[in-house]
């Protein structure tokens, strides 16, 4: 069995492999290059990872030093994934800003992952670099936007959304503004 497009929780991935008595590889990879990048191999027992990079495609590690991701970790690298070969797309149709912001120097496209590479070449994907997260159902959720539409109301003075790539729900907390509740009470 195969597996992709969102991450699956480790005790489901174990519970389905011991169920169905089958390898189950989870696969890694963006529509921007054509789908598969990575994947875990046949037989692998350890969960937690999308395995290494597919023989058409090359991975690097681009550093995101405000967040303390740098290919010099230790001991394990970490930084944005970034893709290249023969499966990247050459741009989007008809938007050069976009394509500018995905594909560095026309070449490597940025997927906006987190990784952490083993030595063993397997990668765990361990945050987002843009401020973006995928719920399971496979939904993009942008929680700024989301957070500056609840704070334009004189009610709530802080707003934050929170969600988990293994939830299909998103949790909202918010802090009302006591100046504006005082008032009105």
């Amino acid at each position: 069995m195969v597996t992709g497009s969102a991450p699956i929780d480790f005790d489901v991935l174990d519970f389905l492999k011991i169920v169905f008595c089958v390898d189950v590889v989870e696969a890694y990879g963006m529509t921007e290059n054509a789908g598969g990048a990575c994947s875990s191999s046949l037989g692998d027992p350890i969960t937690g990872h999308v395995g290494g990079p597919l023989h058409h495609i090359k991975i690097r590690l681009k550093d995101i030093p405000e967040m303390n991701y740098c290919h010099t970790n230790k001991p394990y690298p970490q930084g944005e994934i970034c893709f290249f070969g023969g499966s990247i797309m050459p741009g989007y149709f008809l938007n050069p800003e976009k394509t500018a912001e995905s594909l560095q120097n026309g070449r490597w496209l940025h997927s906006g992952d987190v990784g952490q590479v083993y030595p063993n070449g397997s990668i765990k994907i361990i945050d987002r670099a843009k401020n973006i997260f995928k719920l399971s159902q496979g939904e993009y959720i942008a929680p700024e936007k989301i957070e500056n539409i609840f704070i334009q109301s004189k009610w709530i003075a802080q707003a934050l959304i929170h969600g988990d790539s293994l939830q299909n729900y998103i949790l909202a907390i918010l802090v009302v503004d006591p100046a504006a509740c005082t008032q009105y009470a």
